[in-house]
């Protein structure tokens, strides 16, 4: 992400706007998933919508963060650099939370499919938190080394002092960019390590597989859908290279780049995501659908009883 406020006012609000509405719009749509999956008792035991709702509460945390990130470089030019490392490691945390929550999403899949009767022993309820815990933990440390880092090679002043809110302005020492390259490396050689041999596995067992081609079919395409979104992902992480070859040939517009990107690599399939997974399920969109339609209906008949009642006194009010 690369952020400015140079822009004219005009432009800097329609920006704001936009990115402020839609995360507004990502975080309702994640909202109502999550109500969802808590109003609804026959997930809180399925070790894939557990996960899946972590993978959802991950996004919401990370829409927020970069939206209140994108706003404050542009209200505040000088923001104290102990809130800034806090947003920045929260950020981080949850940005690289997901490939690993698609990972374990997928062995999940893979254990399901290739390995139904030991499903239910392996894929516990107490083992799925366990493997939460582990992800945000996996998540943070990378995070937390970053600002160890900072307080290594920078005085402790510095943290007393008002910074642009930039990542790059925040880490920009040699070993930020070398535990940045080792970090992202080992992240996704993992996960596309993982997404393939689950992929493969899972095609192997389809082919092989004399009952339920049906549901292995599925999980095929429940792997390919985890690939197109970790490829989603990896998107922000060009970001600064299509910000660099972009602006190199078109200078003039570097604002309108730097805002396009970021809209479309990190706001952008944060509100894909959600849609395709909860539309696509059956079971869990019908028990959205069921619940949210009933919400509705006794809204409406609640708006009716009040007109009735109002009428009613309406009319009391003439006779007397």
């Amino acid at each position: 992400m690369n952020f400015t406020n140079r822009d004219a006012f005009q432009e800097a609000l329609v920006k704001n706007l936009i990115i402020v509405i839609l995360g507004i719009v990502i975080s309702c749509i994640n909202g109502i998933i999550v109500l969802t999956f808590c109003k609804n008792s026959v997930f809180h035991s399925d070790s894939r919508y557990i996960l899946y709702m972590n993978l959802v509460v991950n996004d919401m945390i990370l829409i927020c963060v970069s939206v209140t990130l994108y706003v404050l470089t542009y209200v505040y030019r000088n923001f104290n650099a102990v809130m800034c490392c806090t947003l920045v490691v929260t950020g981080s945390t949850t940005h690289k939370n997901t490939p690993i929550i698609l990972a374990g999403m997928a062995i999940e899949r893979y254990i399901a499919i290739c390995k139904p009767l030991h499903h239910a022993q392996i894929c516990t309820v107490r083992r799925t938190y366990i493997i939460l815990v582990f992800t945000w933990g996996v998540g943070f440390v990378p995070a937390v080394t970053d600002v160890i880092i900072v307080l290594a090679t920078r005085p402790l002043g510095f943290f007393s002092k008002g910074i642009f809110c930039f990542p790059p302005n925040l880490y920009n020492t040699r070993y930020h960019k070398e535990k940045m390259l080792v970090v992202q490396v080992l992240y996704f050689s993992f996960v596309w390590l993982t997404l393939m041999l689950t992929y493969i596995m899972i095609v192997r067992t389809a082919r092989a597989a004399k009952g339920d081609t049906a549901s292995a079919k599925k999980a095929q395409n429940t792997i390919l859908l985890h690939r197109a979104q970790l490829l989603l992902c990896m998107l922000s992480y060009i970001t600064p290279l299509l910000d660099l070859v972009l602006i190199s040939f078109f200078p003039i517009h570097r604002s309108k780049i730097t805002f396009l990107n970021y809209l479309i690599t990190n706001i952008t399939p944060r509100l894909i995501s959600p849609l395709i997974y909860s539309v696509r399920d059956q079971k869990f969109a019908k028990h959205m659908s069921q619940y949210y339609s009933c919400k509705v209906t006794l809204l409406k008949g609640g708006l009716k009883r009040r007109r009735l009642k109002c009428s009613s006194k309406t009319v009391c009010s003439l006779k007397g």
